[in-house]
């Protein structure tokens, strides 16, 4: 078994290189077949992982929830959700995971809390101007009696930010703010008692021994002093990312809570991991979270979001590697996660599809599965080779595609009640895996219950399927990860090649990297030896739409 280390030295941390897997545990395996992924139900898939080749697994939310919003409305920070299992499952499933030598890091969300938390329920039976509402941010309405919302802010999931309260006489009184749905209240982080808490429950965990933390909404905690009017444009993407000066995101006083977070994990050996999920316009902006003293990594969703054009692929990995680089952290790189539309059909998409959007039975055209999986296995063949931590979202492996014909019955993403069916929401990156078998979970569990519908097609996508041919999805995804270990890739630097306009192409040292993003086939330079192709078969030709990492004799 492999062990974890304790300590690195500066500048070698484990956060730096590694790749790091996204389980959504709701949606990753089943152990007791009530439908929805648990705790044990990971622990008895580590080996998975393990044949995989991944540095470390983060847990979307697994704490106590009235699971409104898939556990990112959490009502208790110090335990384990009873859908889930229990703490003692969690501790079990972290050992086995560090035998393996593998990292957990769990999902923590400090911007909100759920409506069914204790310390909303006392803001509920407390009086304005109280202790316990200054947890969160109340204020008294506008208009003649305090009828209109203190603002005109909209909620990410739609409607309204700002819910009326019923005080305890039983007349109209307060409204609260919640950007996301009306059961999750912001917490005030201008309330020292607020940030007091927080701390306690970064302990809480890292005492139990997890190895970092992703930080739920790290742009959102404080709002711009006096809440001013702000309007979006229309199609701006859902968590801001596409948008200058919004008052409710990315604001200067979140780096002074950070500060204090890198000084609690600080005190922990083991190099423990702050990554941040920050949303915002420009790289250098997302660069702030990851200053010395801060967080350790923020993820890169202006990669995630660039489209299948050379010039910007090329533009976004330069740029990422410059502004990273100049505040000494090292570059992130996504394509995929529980929010955004599956990038094996995202990146073959002919219309734009702004984050949090989605895409359903309405929608047409529907992506090409073909172009789309080809692109995401080149995608991510060009993704594995960049100096740097790495993301992957489980199911990617397999080459999952979004699940685009959930009924409407089905639905469970707050964005699709709150929009009243004109946004399909997150439903579709979130279906339960296909492990294998034959019951109608695929493998998912024992029992054929699912708490999203399976589409059929996820047979031919099976992990037990494509374990048995070398030109599988999961077979590509697990020689890149050798390889990219075996060469140390996550670390050091690139030299840009020219191979074309329509080719994205740099060398890591003796080893080449090249993806044709044309229409025409590209040949590569001549010597060249293949050392791993996203088209099968392709030998030392680049089709359209392919990646190969090659060295030169």
């Amino acid at each position: 078994m492999a062990e974890i280390e304790q300590q690195s030295a500066p500048g070698s941390e484990w956060w730096r290189t590694a790749v790091i897997y996204q389980i959504y545990p709701r949606s990753f395996a089943d152990a007791n077949g009530d439908g929805i992924g648990d705790l044990p139900g990971i622990t008895s898939r580590l080996d998975a992982l393990s044949e995989l080749g991944v540095d470390a697994i983060w847990l979307s939310p697994f704490m106590p929830s009235p699971q409104k919003d898939a556990g990112y409305d959490v009502s208790d920070y110090r335990g384990v959700d009873p859908l889930f299992g229990t703490l003692d499952d969690f501790d079990a499933m972290l050992a086995a995971a560090h035998e393996r030598g593998i990292r957990v890091i769990v999902d923590l969300v400090p911007n909100h809390s759920s409506d069914q938390h204790a310390w909303f329920q006392e803001a509920l039976a407390a009086a304005p101007g109280s202790p316990e509402r200054a947890r969160y941010i109340f204020r008294d309405g506008r208009g003649e009696n305090g009828e209109l919302p203190p603002n005109n802010w909209q909620s990410v999931f739609g409607g309204g930010m700002w819910t009326r309260v019923t005080e305890a006489d039983g007349r109209p009184g307060q409204w609260y703010l919640h950007i996301f749905d009306t059961s999750q209240p912001d917490f005030d982080w201008t309330n020292e008692e607020v940030r007091e808490e927080f701390r306690g429950v970064l302990r809480f965990w890292l005492d139990r021994g997890v190895d970092g933390f992703r930080v739920d909404v790290a742009h959102g905690m404080i709002k711009k002093a006096g809440l001013p009017d702000y309007t979006p444009d229309d199609g701006a993407d859902s968590m801001g990312g596409d948008q200058e000066d919004v008052p409710y995101w990315g604001q200067p006083g979140v780096h002074e809570i950070y500060r204090e977070w890198h000084e609690v994990l600080a005190a922990y050996d083991g190099d423990r991991a702050l990554c941040a999920e920050a949303w915002m316009p420009t790289l250098d902006q997302i660069a702030l979270w990851v200053r010395p003293d801060e967080m350790n990594q923020a993820f890169n969703f202006n990669y995630l979001m660039t489209p299948w054009k050379a010039d910007e692929l090329r533009d976004v990995i330069r740029d990422s590697l410059d502004a990273f680089g100049a505040v000494g952290a090292p570059s992130t790189w996504v394509l995929s996660n529980h929010d955004v539309v599956r990038h094996a059909s995202r990146l073959a998409l002919t219309w734009d599809n702004p984050q949090g959007e989605g895409i359903g039975p309405r929608d047409e055209p529907k992506p090409d599965r073909a172009v789309g999986l080809a692109r995401a296995r080149a995608a991510t063949t060009v993704m594995l080779s960049l100096p740097g931590s790495a993301y992957l979202y489980q199911g990617e492996e397999l080459g999952l595609p979004e699940a685009m014909e959930i009924p409407d019955e089905f639905r469970q993403d707050p964005t699709w009640f709150r929009t009243e069916g004109e946004r399909y929401g997150r439903d579709g990156c979130r279906v339960p895996l296909p492990w294998g078998g034959t019951t109608p979970s695929y493998g998912f569990n024992d029992t054929g219950a699912s708490w999203l519908p399976q589409p059929a097609e996820w047979a031919e996508y099976a992990r037990a399927l494509q374990e048995q041919s070398d030109a599988s999805t999961l077979s590509l995804y697990r020689e890149l990860l050798r390889l990219r270990r075996a060469r140390g890739l996550g670390a050091g630097s690139l030299v840009w090649e020219d191979l074309g306009s329509d080719a994205v192409a740099f060398r890591r040292g003796e080893l080449h990297v090249a993806a044709n993003l044309g229409t025409a086939p590209l040949a590569l330079p001549a010597g060249a030896t293949v050392v791993v192709h996203s088209a099968p078969d392709a030998g030392a030709v680049l089709p359209p739409d392919s990646a190969a990492w090659y060295t030169l004799a």
